[in-house]
């Protein structure tokens, strides 16, 4: 009865997430895809796209790489409250979140006064693009590399610090090649979650062609007036998202990860 019950459970998932990704990539022709994705204004959308998603994982990491740090190694009051904050854009709305940086960032926001009198308009620029992207994909790079920094053996930094390695010194040498595999995965999520925005962008950054308009924003456009063109939209970027993950899982957990874990652990 148990194996019959995994069964089903697995057959049901397998139904609800590859149905209707099959649905999709049997609906569009070969020819029809390739003819759509070299149009002018699919290229356009694709490159913008992949500049604000990257430009936006860069952000995130270089952001998120702190937090994650401190929430793996350390012990403080308020620690849950931090991680509540750091998760929070996972689970709340995208359209929310778009509203709450419109609110905080736009001319009548909390920071738009100071914004202004520097010369700098963040809505619907963008700039706006990647920071929406940046502020929906984060809980996923610091939720993931702080897993991976807290499995990390304390004895490793233990023996750094007899050898009198300073923090710094064991962070980039101990604590970052050992979970170097959970950093690589956690920019996959985050850089495949950014690529895939849409709610927040739309919300903060609207839909300006060449500007604002990322594949996930065409994706909508299209929908309303030319359903065949928004199918093979939908196709190419999951093409590209499924691409982009099994990629970078990969490295993340083969042969480059496993390398850096066993020289690490000779040492």
């Amino acid at each position: 009865m148990w194996r019959i019950a995994v069964a089903v459970g697995t057959a049901l998932y397998l139904a609800l997430v590859g149905l209707p990704l099959v649905a999709l990539v049997v609906r569009v022709p070969p020819g029809d895809l390739i003819r759509r994705a070299a149009s002018p204004l699919v290229l356009q959308a694709f490159k913008l796209s992949l500049f604000t998603s990257l430009t936006a994982t860069l952000l995130v990491a270089a952001f998120g790489l702190p937090v994650a740090y401190i929430l793996a190694t350390r012990n403080f009051p308020g620690r849950r409250v931090l991680e509540t904050l750091a998760e929070l854009p996972m689970v709340i709305p995208p359209t929310v979140a778009g509203v709450g940086l419109l609110l905080a960032f736009g001319r009548a926001g909390l920071a738009g006064g100071v914004l202004s009198a520097l010369g700098l308009q963040i809505p619907f620029t963008t700039l706006a693009v990647v920071i929406a992207e940046a502020f929906v994909a984060m809980p996923f790079f610091v939720s993931t590399t702080a897993a991976g920094l807290r499995e990390v053996e304390p004895r490793y930094r233990e023996a750094a610090v007899t050898l009198g390695a300073t923090p710094p010194y064991t962070f980039r040498r101990v604590l970052l090649p050992l979970a170097f595999p959970s950093l690589m995965a956690g920019g996959a999520m985050t850089w495949a979650r950014a690529l895939g925005e849409f709610g927040a962008t739309i919300t903060f950054a609207g839909n300006l062609p060449g500007r604002t308009e990322t594949l996930p924003l065409a994706v909508y456009i299209a929908l309303q007036s030319d359903l065949p063109a928004a199918v093979a939209l939908s196709v190419i970027l999951l093409i590209f998202s499924f691409a982009l993950l099994l990629t970078l899982r990969s490295f993340s957990t083969g042969w480059h990860g496993t390398r850096i874990y066993a020289h690490a652990s000779r040492r």
